[in-house]
């Protein structure tokens, strides 16, 4: 078991809640990791392997990826150890909503992440009686469709074509590899179609399929829509991979959206790209960023690359007690915008520094929320 005082370093956490509730059996935990720059916001996700360690680490990735967009919410998290699939969700859900009605919406919003959909969002606001309770909602209620917009995905995708232009490498005609078929990988896999790539490996739960000239995206998005998603890995114009190959596979541009702690050092050694761009949240351990770095093959931190998420949650924060949508055109500009900028900002630190971009990016982002701190008398002036 975690030890909650150990995970206490100089930026966090800086609350850490358990709760739980006997009759539904609902344990979960909040994690508020940093918010210097703003109240705690991030994903709340359901897996009935959830941990302490796990939510508090993703709510620190929370507080450079809001950093490192500059964007002034503070990095916060939260967890449910539950299976998504159960016929009791809605009753879990509510528990736990309750249980943090001290501290939602006050300290810290809810919003999707890894097991919960835009159902569940509007749940929780109905169960605390409060439109500013949770964001990702339906559209129909006034929220930002983060999954149907598909904005991580594209934000990935685009981050993927700012970081490919810097490096030399042409996106138009590259051969992309996308480990995850769900919400990021999907979307990112149609917008590298619109951009002119050829996606030649995708994969999901149920295994991989690779095509060195290319499949048809638009053909793999119906089979997945129709048929579920362990159709895809089956589709007539690929082969058959085990899971985890997508990762190795002859490529240009590889992009891990589904897990974390994907990439170790031996996988590293065996991938032939010439840029990863993650997706998923923490999918390289430390040692595979410096072992590809000596490759010399550039990595894009996932609080840059998958910062899309963040901004569109930004308006959708901005838009919860109004009475109007935000403009998805602006949203989509936005995160266009923003990570280009931020891509090519880290690439050009990393290049000064002679670092990896995960090192240059989390520097950049740790000199932001040291400034807060500093401004806010949390740390000393000098």
């Amino acid at each position: 078991m975690t030890d909650a005082l150990s995970l206490v370093d100089d930026w966090g956490p800086e609350k850490i809640v358990v709760v739980s509730h006997r009759r539904t059996g609902m344990k979960g935990v909040l994690v508020i990791d940093n918010t210097a720059r703003g109240m705690g916001k991030g994903g709340t996700r359901m897996s009935p392997t959830v941990t302490v360690g796990e939510v508090a680490r993703l709510a620190r990735v929370m507080t450079w990826k809001w950093a490192g967009v500059d964007l002034f919410y503070g990095g916060a998290k939260a967890g449910i150890a539950a299976d998504p699939a159960s016929r009791d969700k809605e009753a879990i859900l509510r528990a736990f909503a309750r249980a943090l009605s001290n501290e939602v919406p006050r300290e810290y919003v809810m919003g999707l992440d890894m097991g919960l959909t835009e159902s569940d969002a509007a749940i929780i606001q109905d169960e605390l009686g409060d439109r500013g309770a949770a964001v990702g909602t339906p559209e129909h209620l006034g929220g930002v469709a983060y999954d149907r917009l598909g904005v991580t995905g594209y934000g990935v995708a685009e981050a993927t074509d700012a970081a490919a232009q810097h490096l030399g490498l042409p996106l138009a005609g590259s051969r992309v590899a996308i480990q995850g078929f769900g919400a990021v990988g999907s979307a990112a896999a149609q917008r590298f179609a619109e951009l002119g790539t050829t996606v030649v490996a995708v994969s999901t739960a149920h295994g991989a399929l690779h095509n060195p000239t290319g499949l048809d995206v638009g053909d793999l998005l119906a089979a997945r829509d129709e048929h579920g998603d362990h159709f895809v890995t089956r589709h007539y114009d690929g082969t058959p991979l085990p899971l985890g190959s997508e990762l190795t596979v002859d490529c240009d541009i590889l992009v891990p959206a589904a897990l974390q702690d994907v990439i170790c050092r031996t996988t590293a050694q065996h991938i032939k790209a010439r840029l990863v761009v993650e997706g998923a949240n923490l999918p390289t351990s430390p040692e595979a960023q410096f072992l590809l770095a000596e490759r010399g093959i550039a990595v894009i931190p996932d609080f840059v690359a998958n910062a899309g998420g963040v901004v569109a949650a930004a308006f959708a924060m901005d838009s919860r007690y109004s009475g109007f949508r935000p403009d998805t055109t602006t949203i989509f500009e936005t995160i266009s915008t923003r990570l280009r900028a931020n891509t090519v900002t880290v690439l050009d630190e990393a290049r000064r520094r002679e670092t990896t971009p995960h090192t240059a990016g989390r520097t950049l982002a740790e000199e932001r929320v040291r400034t807060a701190m500093r401004s806010r008398g949390r740390i000393p002036l000098a």
